[in-house]
Protein backbone atom coordinates (compact mmCIF):
# COMPACT_ATOMS: atom_id res chain seq x y z
CA UNK A 1 0.00 0.00 0.00
CA UNK A 2 2.78 2.53 0.58
CA UNK A 3 4.16 1.86 -2.56
CA UNK A 4 1.19 2.40 -4.09
CA UNK A 5 0.80 5.41 -2.25
CA UNK A 6 4.55 6.52 -2.87
CA UNK A 7 3.84 6.20 -7.18
CA UNK A 8 0.66 8.42 -6.82
CA UNK A 9 2.76 11.03 -4.99
CA UNK A 10 5.48 10.86 -6.97
CA UNK A 11 3.43 10.54 -10.18
CA UNK A 12 1.32 13.93 -9.59
CA UNK A 13 4.92 15.66 -8.59
CA UNK A 14 4.34 18.00 -11.73
CA UNK A 15 0.93 19.08 -11.08
CA UNK A 16 0.90 19.27 -7.58
CA UNK A 17 4.47 21.83 -7.61
CA UNK A 18 2.94 24.03 -10.41
CA UNK A 19 -0.73 24.46 -9.62
CA UNK A 20 -2.34 22.24 -6.86
CA UNK A 21 0.48 22.65 -3.91
CA UNK A 22 -0.05 26.74 -3.92
CA UNK A 23 -3.81 26.01 -2.31
CA UNK A 24 -1.02 25.42 1.00
CA UNK A 25 0.07 28.54 1.97
CA UNK A 26 -3.31 30.19 0.10
CA UNK A 27 -5.09 28.94 3.39
CA UNK A 28 -2.42 28.78 5.56
CA UNK A 29 -3.31 31.29 8.54
CA UNK A 30 -5.66 33.72 7.23
CA UNK A 31 -9.54 34.44 7.34
CA UNK A 32 -11.79 33.34 4.69
CA UNK A 33 -12.50 36.63 2.62
CA UNK A 34 -12.91 37.68 -0.91
CA UNK A 35 -9.08 37.71 -1.59
CA UNK A 36 -9.38 33.59 -0.50
CA UNK A 37 -11.70 33.03 -2.93
CA UNK A 38 -10.54 34.44 -5.91
CA UNK A 39 -6.86 32.83 -5.07
CA UNK A 40 -8.73 29.60 -5.27
CA UNK A 41 -10.54 30.13 -8.36
CA UNK A 42 -7.07 31.48 -9.77
CA UNK A 43 -5.05 28.11 -8.78
CA UNK A 44 -7.82 25.66 -9.88
CA UNK A 45 -8.10 27.50 -13.25
CA UNK A 46 -4.22 27.45 -13.87
CA UNK A 47 -4.38 23.75 -12.96
CA UNK A 48 -6.51 23.43 -15.82
CA UNK A 49 -9.77 22.27 -14.14
CA UNK A 50 -11.59 24.36 -16.88
CA UNK A 51 -14.13 27.35 -15.76
CA UNK A 52 -17.47 25.63 -15.40
CA UNK A 53 -15.60 22.80 -13.13
CA UNK A 54 -13.77 25.65 -10.79
CA UNK A 55 -16.72 27.77 -11.03
CA UNK A 56 -18.97 24.91 -9.75
CA UNK A 57 -16.51 23.57 -7.31
CA UNK A 58 -16.28 27.40 -5.61
CA UNK A 59 -19.39 27.76 -5.13
CA UNK A 60 -20.48 24.39 -3.28
CA UNK A 61 -17.25 25.12 -1.01
CA UNK A 62 -19.11 28.76 -0.50
CA UNK A 63 -22.51 27.47 0.57
CA UNK A 64 -20.64 24.94 2.92
CA UNK A 65 -18.85 27.88 4.36
CA UNK A 66 -21.87 29.60 4.92
CA UNK A 67 -24.11 26.62 6.21
CA UNK A 68 -21.35 25.61 8.47
CA UNK A 69 -20.19 29.16 9.39
CA UNK A 70 -16.40 28.40 8.55
CA UNK A 71 -13.94 31.44 9.19
CA UNK A 72 -10.39 30.59 9.04
CA UNK A 73 -9.12 29.50 5.51
CA UNK A 74 -7.21 26.04 7.32
CA UNK A 75 -10.78 24.73 7.52
CA UNK A 76 -11.45 25.37 4.13
CA UNK A 77 -8.70 23.30 2.96
CA UNK A 78 -10.51 19.58 4.38
CA UNK A 79 -13.77 20.78 2.75
CA UNK A 80 -11.77 21.30 -0.59
CA UNK A 81 -10.29 18.09 -0.33
CA UNK A 82 -13.86 16.18 0.42
CA UNK A 83 -15.02 18.46 -2.38
CA UNK A 84 -12.87 17.40 -4.87
CA UNK A 85 -12.82 13.00 -3.82
CA UNK A 86 -16.65 13.24 -3.99
CA UNK A 87 -16.57 14.82 -7.70
CA UNK A 88 -14.51 11.81 -9.39
CA UNK A 89 -16.19 8.32 -9.39
CA UNK A 90 -15.32 5.18 -7.25
CA UNK A 91 -13.60 2.55 -9.79
CA UNK A 92 -16.19 0.25 -10.20
CA UNK A 93 -14.85 -3.19 -8.01
CA UNK A 94 -14.59 -5.03 -11.18
CA UNK A 95 -12.52 -3.15 -13.77
CA UNK A 96 -13.37 -5.79 -16.91
CA UNK A 97 -16.59 -5.85 -18.02
CA UNK A 98 -18.67 -9.10 -18.38
CA UNK A 99 -18.75 -11.03 -21.26
CA UNK A 100 -17.32 -13.80 -22.65
CA UNK A 101 -15.10 -12.66 -23.83
CA UNK A 102 -15.16 -8.83 -22.59
CA UNK A 103 -14.94 -6.85 -25.65
CA UNK A 104 -13.20 -3.64 -25.00
CA UNK A 105 -12.12 -0.82 -27.88
CA UNK A 106 -9.30 1.59 -27.16
CA UNK A 107 -10.17 5.09 -28.54
CA UNK A 108 -8.23 8.29 -28.65
CA UNK A 109 -6.04 10.48 -30.75
CA UNK A 110 -3.08 9.72 -31.87
CA UNK A 111 -0.44 10.31 -29.32
CA UNK A 112 -2.25 9.26 -26.61
CA UNK A 113 -0.59 6.38 -26.20
CA UNK A 114 -3.25 3.77 -26.77
CA UNK A 115 -1.29 1.16 -27.92
CA UNK A 116 1.48 1.04 -24.99
CA UNK A 117 -1.44 1.02 -22.94
CA UNK A 118 -3.68 -1.80 -24.63
CA UNK A 119 -0.15 -3.65 -23.62
CA UNK A 120 0.01 -2.36 -19.90
CA UNK A 121 -3.60 -3.31 -19.38
CA UNK A 122 -2.83 -6.76 -21.40
CA UNK A 123 -0.06 -7.65 -18.90
CA UNK A 124 -1.95 -6.64 -16.04
CA UNK A 125 -5.16 -8.37 -16.94
CA UNK A 126 -2.87 -11.44 -17.54
CA UNK A 127 -1.16 -11.76 -14.09
CA UNK A 128 -4.66 -10.83 -13.31
CA UNK A 129 -5.26 -14.74 -14.04
CA UNK A 130 -7.34 -13.74 -17.58
CA UNK A 131 -7.01 -15.01 -20.60
CA UNK A 132 -6.12 -11.98 -23.30
CA UNK A 133 -6.19 -11.15 -26.66
CA UNK A 134 -5.20 -8.09 -28.81
CA UNK A 135 -6.01 -6.64 -31.39
CA UNK A 136 -3.78 -4.74 -33.87
CA UNK A 137 -7.09 -2.55 -35.55
CA UNK A 138 -4.87 0.47 -36.47
CA UNK A 139 -4.73 -0.48 -40.08
CA UNK A 140 -3.10 2.89 -41.13
CA UNK A 141 -0.17 3.33 -39.24
CA UNK A 142 2.87 0.18 -39.56
CA UNK A 143 4.71 1.19 -36.50
CA UNK A 144 1.38 0.57 -33.95
CA UNK A 145 1.11 -2.89 -35.33
CA UNK A 146 4.62 -3.61 -34.90
CA UNK A 147 4.59 -1.88 -31.24
CA UNK A 148 1.60 -3.92 -30.55
CA UNK A 149 3.37 -7.23 -31.48
CA UNK A 150 6.48 -6.81 -29.92
CA UNK A 151 4.76 -6.65 -26.83
CA UNK A 152 2.59 -9.00 -27.36
CA UNK A 153 5.60 -11.88 -28.37
CA UNK A 154 7.45 -10.22 -25.06
CA UNK A 155 4.56 -10.80 -22.88
CA UNK A 156 3.47 -14.27 -24.86
CA UNK A 157 -0.09 -12.61 -25.59
CA UNK A 158 -1.33 -13.67 -28.76
CA UNK A 159 -2.35 -11.01 -31.31
CA UNK A 160 -4.69 -10.36 -34.41
CA UNK A 161 -3.88 -7.98 -36.81
CA UNK A 162 -4.72 -7.03 -40.51
CA UNK A 163 -2.71 -5.95 -43.87
CA UNK A 164 -1.62 -2.45 -43.73
CA UNK A 165 -4.10 -0.06 -45.57
CA UNK A 166 -6.55 -2.80 -44.56
CA UNK A 167 -10.04 -2.73 -42.94
CA UNK A 168 -9.93 -1.64 -39.48
CA UNK A 169 -13.81 -3.40 -38.96
CA UNK A 170 -12.16 -6.55 -40.84
CA UNK A 171 -9.63 -6.68 -38.47
CA UNK A 172 -11.80 -6.15 -35.11
CA UNK A 173 -14.16 -9.14 -36.39
CA UNK A 174 -11.71 -11.84 -36.71
CA UNK A 175 -10.23 -10.76 -33.53
CA UNK A 176 -13.34 -11.34 -32.04
CA UNK A 177 -13.95 -14.60 -33.90
CA UNK A 178 -10.74 -15.78 -32.86
CA UNK A 179 -11.39 -14.58 -29.09
CA UNK A 180 -14.69 -16.38 -28.74
CA UNK A 181 -12.76 -19.46 -30.78
CA UNK A 182 -10.28 -19.48 -28.13
CA UNK A 183 -11.89 -19.05 -25.04
CA UNK A 184 -10.14 -15.76 -24.05
CA UNK A 185 -11.45 -13.63 -21.61
CA UNK A 186 -10.83 -10.33 -22.65
CA UNK A 187 -10.15 -9.36 -26.15
CA UNK A 188 -8.56 -5.39 -26.21
CA UNK A 189 -8.92 -3.81 -29.47
CA UNK A 190 -6.49 -0.88 -30.34
CA UNK A 191 -8.12 1.26 -32.50
CA UNK A 192 -6.36 3.99 -34.82
CA UNK A 193 -5.86 7.37 -33.72
CA UNK A 194 -8.21 9.91 -34.78
CA UNK A 195 -8.52 13.44 -34.89
CA UNK A 196 -11.71 13.93 -33.07
CA UNK A 197 -12.12 17.26 -35.86
CA UNK A 198 -12.04 14.25 -38.78
CA UNK A 199 -15.64 13.60 -39.74
CA UNK A 200 -14.77 10.75 -41.86
CA UNK A 201 -12.33 9.10 -39.74
CA UNK A 202 -14.62 9.40 -36.83
CA UNK A 203 -17.86 8.12 -39.34
CA UNK A 204 -14.88 4.60 -39.69
CA UNK A 205 -14.75 4.02 -35.69
CA UNK A 206 -18.75 3.89 -35.58
CA UNK A 207 -18.43 1.36 -38.19
CA UNK A 208 -15.68 -0.55 -36.16
CA UNK A 209 -18.53 -0.17 -32.78
CA UNK A 210 -20.71 -1.95 -35.24
CA UNK A 211 -18.97 -4.58 -36.95
CA UNK A 212 -17.90 -5.56 -33.13
CA UNK A 213 -21.64 -5.75 -32.08
CA UNK A 214 -22.44 -8.03 -35.45
CA UNK A 215 -19.31 -10.40 -34.32
CA UNK A 216 -20.99 -10.97 -30.61
CA UNK A 217 -24.59 -9.27 -29.84
CA UNK A 218 -23.76 -7.12 -26.89
CA UNK A 219 -20.05 -6.26 -27.56
CA UNK A 220 -18.33 -3.75 -27.54
CA UNK A 221 -18.29 -4.21 -23.41
CA UNK A 222 -16.64 -1.24 -23.10
CA UNK A 223 -15.46 1.57 -25.04
CA UNK A 224 -12.36 3.26 -22.68
CA UNK A 225 -10.85 6.58 -24.01
CA UNK A 226 -7.19 7.18 -23.73
CA UNK A 227 -6.48 10.59 -23.19
CA UNK A 228 -2.77 12.24 -22.75
CA UNK A 229 -3.21 14.29 -19.50
CA UNK A 230 0.12 16.76 -20.53
CA UNK A 231 -2.74 18.26 -23.38
CA UNK A 232 -4.98 19.63 -20.41
CA UNK A 233 -8.77 21.64 -21.88
CA UNK A 234 -8.11 20.14 -25.27
CA UNK A 235 -8.80 16.47 -23.50
CA UNK A 236 -12.17 17.86 -22.85
CA UNK A 237 -12.57 18.51 -26.82
CA UNK A 238 -11.67 15.03 -27.82
CA UNK A 239 -13.45 13.25 -24.71
CA UNK A 240 -17.00 15.30 -26.27
CA UNK A 241 -16.47 14.23 -29.89
CA UNK A 242 -15.38 10.37 -28.85
CA UNK A 243 -17.90 10.24 -26.40
CA UNK A 244 -20.83 11.39 -29.49
CA UNK A 245 -19.20 8.76 -31.52
CA UNK A 246 -18.91 5.61 -29.61
CA UNK A 247 -20.36 6.18 -26.38
CA UNK A 248 -17.40 6.26 -23.76
CA UNK A 249 -17.91 4.20 -21.12
CA UNK A 250 -14.28 4.82 -19.09
CA UNK A 251 -11.30 7.24 -19.16
CA UNK A 252 -7.93 6.27 -19.07
CA UNK A 253 -5.51 9.37 -18.84
CA UNK A 254 -2.02 8.63 -19.81
CA UNK A 255 1.04 10.95 -18.87
CA UNK A 256 0.08 12.08 -15.64
CA UNK A 257 3.30 11.94 -14.10
CA UNK A 258 4.43 14.32 -16.88
CA UNK A 259 2.02 16.68 -16.81
CA UNK A 260 1.15 20.27 -14.72
CA UNK A 261 -2.12 19.56 -15.84
CA UNK A 262 -3.69 16.84 -13.49
CA UNK A 263 -7.28 19.46 -12.84
CA UNK A 264 -8.87 18.04 -16.27
CA UNK A 265 -9.57 14.91 -14.59
CA UNK A 266 -12.28 17.05 -12.84
CA UNK A 267 -13.36 18.44 -16.14
CA UNK A 268 -13.38 15.35 -18.22
CA UNK A 269 -15.63 13.53 -14.93
CA UNK A 270 -17.80 16.31 -15.32
CA UNK A 271 -18.12 16.37 -18.80
CA UNK A 272 -18.42 12.41 -19.40
CA UNK A 273 -19.94 11.12 -16.24
CA UNK A 274 -17.82 7.69 -16.27
CA UNK A 275 -15.10 6.76 -14.15
CA UNK A 276 -11.54 7.20 -14.61
CA UNK A 277 -10.30 3.61 -14.38
CA UNK A 278 -6.78 3.57 -14.72
CA UNK A 279 -3.76 6.72 -14.59
CA UNK A 280 -0.22 6.08 -16.25
CA UNK A 281 1.86 7.28 -13.32
CA UNK A 282 5.36 6.57 -15.37
CA UNK A 283 6.99 4.61 -18.17
CA UNK A 284 6.96 0.93 -16.98
CA UNK A 285 3.71 -1.29 -17.28
CA UNK A 286 3.12 -1.34 -13.56
CA UNK A 287 3.02 2.16 -13.28
CA UNK A 288 -0.30 2.06 -15.03
CA UNK A 289 -2.36 1.73 -12.27
CA UNK A 290 -6.38 1.76 -11.51
CA UNK A 291 -7.71 4.92 -10.21
CA UNK A 292 -7.55 5.85 -7.07
CA UNK A 293 -9.85 9.29 -6.22
CA UNK A 294 -8.38 9.61 -3.07
CA UNK A 295 -5.10 9.16 -3.49
CA UNK A 296 -5.08 11.71 -6.60
CA UNK A 297 -6.77 13.60 -4.67
CA UNK A 298 -4.28 13.86 -1.99
CA UNK A 299 -1.31 13.06 -4.17
CA UNK A 300 -2.62 16.76 -5.70
CA UNK A 301 -2.83 18.68 -2.59
CA UNK A 302 0.02 17.04 -1.06
CA UNK A 303 -1.69 15.33 1.85
CA UNK A 304 0.35 12.45 3.14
Amino acid sequence: MADIFSKWFSGLERTRKQTFGRISSLLGTSDINAETWDGLEEILIQADMGLDTTQSVIDSLKKIVDQEGLTHAPELQEKLREELINRLDAVPEELIPSGQPAVVLLVGVNGSGKTTTAAKLGKRCTEMGKKVMLAAADTYRAAAVDQLQVWADRLNIPVISGQMGGDPGAVAFDAVEAAKARGSDLLLIDTAGRLHTRYNLMEELKKVHRVVGKAMPGAPHGVWLVLDATTGQNALHQARSFNETAKVTGVILTKLDSSARGGMAFAIQKELHVPILFAGLGEKPEDLQPFDRVEFVDGILAVR
